[in-house]
Parts: structure tokens; sequence; C-alpha cells
């Protein structure tokens, strides 16, 4: 396991000196937050990818091919739709609004009163998913170094707060283009290929295995549809996705770029569901089905090969969660913290030279404290489908509807959009609490009645105001408020209309 070892101790050095590198390019608040909205196609498409392929992504998604088979691949899929989706249909608009989070978004379309209620869904969402992320370290640093959980979650956890915090996006970004290779090599190129051989092939593999292993629709077309809900609608409004959509020079990358780490992600999908499968003919009773990615890695890879294999597994937990806390921390400290702070009458003193570098220390100083709250709560956490289920049925049961009929629908209103995100999380938390959490009905019902309520509360109350919704359309063409073309590099933050907290 030596050289093993010495695979994974290099990459993690480099993860924590890019962070370094990435503190000397952060100097200002859009450069730590959204890199500049500075990022090429080719940077903006590894990164991209990297961030929605996951630990869930990886070993979860080899777990379902153990479980499933090809149709395993599923949820994996829906992720990779979703992404498409968001990057064909609305990537464009959302890059031209030049925002820093999805509640500054609701508040430029709505008039500046959506922002608060959305915050709070959306870093409860953020926040989970960086600790369903960190809790990932355990199984990974437990199959190198039989390690202590809670010792691996604090080394995991305390190398990604590290390199987040010194650079923000530019750490994180320079950072998910090494994982992105990584995960390209380790997973694609060796794993995929190796593993098909050890079971003997397509052809033993179903001499092996029942039939409906090779079945695309096995897994069951409610779970499909429920996957579609969850995973593709949620890749349209999360913020960890949004904010990195903010990092795109212009319209054709966040269109292009999208596109490309969309089709990346269904290749991924399949890849994972066939090394599963063909664990499946390896090691046919396996006490869980996630144990699939790490038993087969440890016992059929050879030694170095073995290394960069996990040290792709290590890199999609990584991505995800430096993505999640940056998301969270943005929303903390620029949609809640900002928020209460002029509630309380404690409002900014006028600017300064210093005030974009002050804004700087705060983003990474909420990093640090959110970090340190995600390595807390994996400690103590276990049942990780739960908390993550719970953190997307919130999300998109309470935020897809305001955020999707903001950006279709004219006639949508704040007070509908308010009504909408509170009747539909209300709905949401009391059906998963009548009915279970990992049940299908919470989101069904939760969308249904966010969908009914938002538009019935807007047709009965006031349009939104002529000169906000003039406002947002500028926005949308990639116009600042004084009505000049914003230069989308980064180099001039727009002014906001009245009420937002940009």
């Amino acid at each position: 396991m030596a050289v093993d070892y010495a695979v994974i101790v290099v990459y993690l050095a480099g993860m924590l000196a890019m962070g370094w590198w990435g503190m000397r390019r952060a100097k200002s608040k859009s450069e730590f937050l959204v890199a500049g909205r500075r990022l090429g196609p080719w940077m903006y498409s590894g990164t991209m990818a990297a961030i929605v392929l996951g630990g869930a992504s990886t070993i979860g998604g080899v777990g379902l091919g153990y479980q499933y088979g090809l149709s395993g691949a599923w949820m994996v899929f829906t992720i990779g739709l979703g992404l498409l989706a968001l990057s064909v249909f609305f990537s464009a608009r959302i890059a031209r609004l030049k925002v820093y989070t999805v509640s500054e978004m609701l508040d430029l379309r709505y008039g500046g009163r959506a922002g608060l209620i959305s915050g709070l869904v959306m870093w409860a969402y953020t926040l989970m998913l960086a600790v369903t992320s960190t809790i990932a370290y355990a199984t990974i640093f437990d199959v190198l170094f039989d390690m202590h959980r809670t010792v691996a979650i604090i080394l995991g956890g305390a190398i990604v707060v590290a390199y987040s915090a010194l650079g923000g996006m530019w750490s994180i970004t320079l950072t998910d283009m090494v994982q992105f290779v990584v995960k390209t090599i380790g997973v694609l190129l060796l794993l995929l290929p190796i593993a098909v051989v050890k079971a003997g092939g397509f052809g033993e593999m179903k001499a092996k295995l029942p039939t409906e292993y090779f079945d695309p629709l096995g897994i069951g077309g409610e779970t499909i549809f429920t996957y579609v809900l969850i995973y593709t609608f949620g890749m349209l409004i999360g913020q960890d996705i949004w904010q990195r959509v903010f990092t795109a020079r212009g319209d054709t990358t966040a269109r292009w770029g999208g596109t490309v780490a969309g089709t990346y992600c269904l290749v991924y999908a399949i890849a994972g569901a066939v090394i599963g499968t063909a664990a499946k003919v390896l090691y046919p009773k396996l006490p869980s089905a996630d144990d699939a990615f790490a038993t087969i890695v440890k016992d059929e890879l050879p030694p170095g090969v073995r290394g960069l294999v996990l040290a792709a597994a290590l890199a999609a937990v990584m991505s995800t969660s430096s993505g999640a806390l940056i998301a969270c921390a943005t929303v903390a400290n620029n949609d809640i913290w900002a928020r209460l702070r002029e509630l309380l009458g404690r409002r900014a003193g006028p600017a300064d030279p210093a005030g974009e570098r002050d804004e700087v220390k705060d983003n990474r100083a909420f990093i640090l404290v959110m970090g340190l709250a995600v390595i807390c709560i994996a400690i103590a956490l276990n049942d990780v489908v739960r908390a993550l289920t719970v953190a997307y049925n919130l999300l998109v049961g309470g935020l897809l509807v305001p955020i999707l009929g903001g950006l279709l629908w004219k006639r949508g209103t704040v007070r509908g959009a308010l009504a909408a995100m509170i009747v539909g999380g209300l709905t949401v938390v009391g059906l998963m609490a009548a009915y279970g959490i990992l049940a299908n009905e919470p989101i069904y019902y939760g969308l249904l009645a966010s969908l009914a309520v938002y538009l019935v509360v807007s047709l009965l109350t006031k349009p939104t105001d002529a000169a906000v919704l003039a406002a947002w359309r500028r926005r949308l063409a990639g116009e600042g408020a004084d009505g000049n073309e914003g230069t989308g590099d980064g180099s001039r933050e727009p002014s906001v209309p009245a009420g937002s907290t940009s």
C-alpha cells in the first residue's frame, strides 16, 4: 500500500498548495465568490462536472449498479439531465444577472422581499449537502488507512475548509479541475475497463446475473420519476450549481460549457452502473451495496492504480463538499446575516477602498465557521440518505416553483412567491413526518401545493411593479441598472434596484 499512500498524500498536498495559490488571486468579492466571472468553456465544463459528481454519484452510483444493474445509472443520469436543461434553457440568463446568490435573483425579480425566507431554505440545503459529502471521507480513509470515522471526517473536512477559505472560488476552481482529471482517469479510463475484464466481459456478466440487471427500467418507473423531481429539478435551482454558472465568462460559456459537463455526467452515470454490475458478479453477497466500490478497488486493482482510483473517489467527494461549503457560506453571509444586520439597523458604512477586501475577509470567516459546523454535524450524524433527502425535498418543494415561475411567468408576484415557499416547505415537512422521510409523497404533494398557491395568490394580488420588471428585463438582457451593458468579466459590478441586498 506504500505506493497508494504516496499517491493520496501527493494529491492532498496538491489541494492545499492550490488553495494557497488561489489566495493570491482572490482580492475582491467577485474574485473570491465567483472567480471574477472569468472562466472559459474548458475550465467551466470541468469544474461544473466536478461539483455535481460527488461521493453519492461515485460510491452511491456504483452501489446502485450493484443492487439494480444498468438501471442503477438513473440517479446520476437525472443529475446530468438537470444540468443539460439548466445549461440549454436557463444558464445564459442566469449568468447575465451578475448576482451572487439565488435569493438575490428572487429579490431582483419580485422586488426585494423574497430573499430572506429563500435564503434560509437554501442555507439548510447547502449545509446538509456539505455534511453528507463530508461524511463520505470516512469510507475512503477507512479503506486507505483503516482510520477511525471521526478522525477521517476531521482530516478530510479540514483540508477542504482550508483551501476553500484561502482562495474561495479560485482555489475551488483550480482544485476541481485537478479533481475532474483524476476522476476521468481513475473511474472512466482505469476502473471501468478493469472491472469489466475482471468480471469476464459483458457476455459472462449476462450469463451470471438475472435478466433484470440489464433492463434499463429495472429500478422502477416510480423511482425514476422521483429522481427526476428531486435531482433534475434540484440541478435547476441549487445555490451550489448557480454559483458555478455565475463564474462563466459569458453566455456561450455558460450554455455550451454546461452542455459538455451534462453530457459527461450521462457517461459517468453509465460507467458507475457498469462497474457496480461487474462488482455483483465478483462479489455477489456483499453486506451492503455501498461497499461495492471500495471492495472492487481494494481487491482487484494493482498498487498505484488503486491509489489513483481512491484519489478519484476522494476527488469526487472533495469537489462536491467544497462547492457546497462556499455556497453555504455565501448564502449565510449575503442572504441571511446581511439582511438581519439591516433589520437590526446596523447598516454598513460608506464605501471605502478597503471595502472589497473587507468583504473577502467576511466571506472567508463565514467559510471557516460553516466548515466547522459541517464537520461537527458530520461527526454526529450517521444517516446520510435521510439527511440528503430532507435537504432536496425542502429545496425542490419550497423553491422550485418561485424560481422557475420568476424566470418564466411575468404575472408571478412576491406574495405568490412567499406563499409558495411557505406552503410548499410546510407541506413537505408535514408529509415527511406522516409518511416517512424517504417516502415519495412529500415531494409530489409539496410541489403541487407550492404550484397551486403560487398561481392563485399571484393572480389575486397586485402585479409586480412595472419599474421592478423593467429593471429585471434589463438585467436578463445583460445590462446593469444604469442601462449599460455589463462587461461579464467581473471588472464592474452592476447596481441593483432598490430592495435588493446585492
